[in-house]
This record gives C-alpha cells, structure tokens and sequence, in this order.
C-alpha cells in the first residue's frame, strides 16, 4: 500500500473511532439522565441532584488530572467566556433535571434536542454565519415536532413542558460558548472549568434544597451519575480529537434514541405516535442540518 493511501486508512480509522466515541458518549448521557430520574423519583430536588452531578464530576477529573496537569488544568485565555459557558451549563441542568421529574425522559430527551436548531439560528441572526440550505424550514419542522410532543390534550401539555425547552435555550448557549473557545482553550481544561464554575453555582442554591440522604445506594447513585457526566464528556471530548464537529453532530443524536430505550426499560413509558412523530421530526431536522453545515 503507498504512503497516500495508509495516511488516508488512517484518517478513515481516526473518524471512525470518533463516531463510535460520540456515539458511546450519547449512551452515557442517556444513561446519566436515567440514574438522575431515579434519584429525583426518590424525593430529591433537581437543584441537590444536579449539584451532586457536577460536585463528583469535578472531583473525577481532578483525582485523575491534576496529578499530570497541575495548574495547568485552569489555565484559560478566556475566563469571562468560560464563566459564561459554566453558567448555562448549570443552569440547563437544572431546568432539564427540573423536567425529568415531571415528564418522561424520552420526551424530555427530544425537546432538549431542539439546541442545535437554535445554535444555528442564532448563529445566524447575531454572529453573521451563513444560513445553511434549508434553516428556516427546518426550524418550522422542529417547531412542528415540539407542538406534536406537548400538544394539548396529552400529558405533557402544560408548564413542566416549557422546562426542557428552557435548558435548550441554555444548552444553546452553552454550545456557542464552547465554539467560541474551540482552539482558544485547551479541551480538557474548559471541560473541567465549566464543571467546576456549574458546581460553584450551584452550590449556592443547593442548601435551599438540601436533602440529607436516607440510604447508602441513593449516594452510591449521585457519585455513578457524576462518574457517567464525567466519562461521558471525557469520551466526548476525545471523539472531537479524532473528528469534526460537523461530521459528530448527526451521531449525537443517538442521545435521543437511547434515552427512548432507556425511558422504557428503566421506567415503563413510551411514547404514543404523535409524540413519536414529534421526536423523529426534530431529530430528522437535527440531523439534516448537521449535514447541511458540512
């Protein structure tokens, strides 16, 4: 084989494995958000849980990091930004916490997943990046989606639906942030200084709401759920090391299609068909753009 063509198996390779760690890291989200639900089913507050989510996190990685990094892991060029970025990062988990105690996580998964149509919009409107073909109509279609999901007359019409359309907002956010810092701020570290600044804020509302825990395995569930946000974001991470993001974004979706599996294994519920249709609009839409920007 020449030279040209082992360099073109090995980027194919690299890509690859890119897929599969972004794929791999949308599983653990899934999963993240099913060990949260249970603990919330518990009779814990969104706002404890999502401390608790982000406290182990940051204590994850700086077992595991700080020995080789040092310092170095909060080095930044950008520290307004991150702080910016840590914020919304918090805060949608609060609001998408907020959701999964009321409504099933499927549905929930599929509203959130409504983010990268506002990326895009707002990437548009005020950062003056050209629309990809077919913005507009896809936004009316993901719009359409949503409407289909929290239409009146099912269960979930009512204000718990505007929750995980508010961590969309923020999970928007948050996404520009990390595209603002893309090649400013090494990867690693902006993953762990928008934890530690969500768990900083955080940390302010959590004795509001604190709940001391009644049993050994709901701790045990708090340290797994921050054991999975971290391995998920690592795998993340290291998936945008092999590959770009506008080839990983169609796969992100399989977020949306485990969280589907594990709403129903883990606790019973399933959509009816319209909300089906709903989730595969806007997933449908999501991936269409995603292709679109490559």
């Amino acid at each position: 084989m020449s030279a040209a063509g082992a360099a073109r198996g090995d980027a194919r390779a690299r890509v690859l494995a890119g897929i599969g760690l972004a794929v791999a890291a949308s599983v653990s989200f899934a999963l993240l958000d099913a060990t949260v639900k249970v603990l919330i089913q518990q009779g814990y507050p969104a706002p404890m849980v999502a401390w608790a989510r982000y406290a182990f996190h940051v204590l994850v990685m700086a077992v595991l990091l700080v020995p080789q990094r040092g310092a170095a892991l909060l080095a930044t060029r950008r520290p307004g930004l991150q702080v910016i970025r840590g914020a919304c990062l918090g805060l949608s988990s609060i609001t998408f916490f907020g959701a999964l105690a009321v409504l099933p996580q499927a549905e929930a998964t599929a509203l959130i997943a409504t983010s990268p149509i506002l990326v895009t919009v707002v990437a548009v409107k005020w950062m003056k990046e050209r629309a990809p073909r077919g913005t507009w109509l896809a936004l009316a279609a993901s719009f359409t989606g949503v409407l289909l999901i929290i239409r009146p007359g099912s269960a979930l019409f009512g204000p718990a639906a505007v929750l995980p359309l508010l961590a969309a907002v923020f999970a928007a956010g948050y996404t520009l942030s990390t595209r603002r810092l893309a090649g400013v701020d090494d990867g690693v570290s902006t993953l762990f200084i928008g934890g530690l600044v969500a768990t900083l804020l955080l940390s302010g509302l959590v004795p509001l709401f604190w709940i001391a825990p009644t049993e050994w395995w709901h701790v045990a569930l708090a340290v797994l759920a921050g054991l999975i946000g971290a391995g998920g974001h690592l795998l993340l991470v290291r998936a945008y090391e092999r590959a770009n993001a506008s080839t990983l974004a169609p796969y992100t979706y399989a977020h949306t299609v485990a969280a589907l599996c594990t709403g129903w294994l883990v606790f019973g519920t399933f959509p009816d068909r319209p909300a089906l249709l709903g989730m595969a609009l806007i997933v449908a839409t999501g991936v269409a753009m995603a292709v679109a920007r490559r």
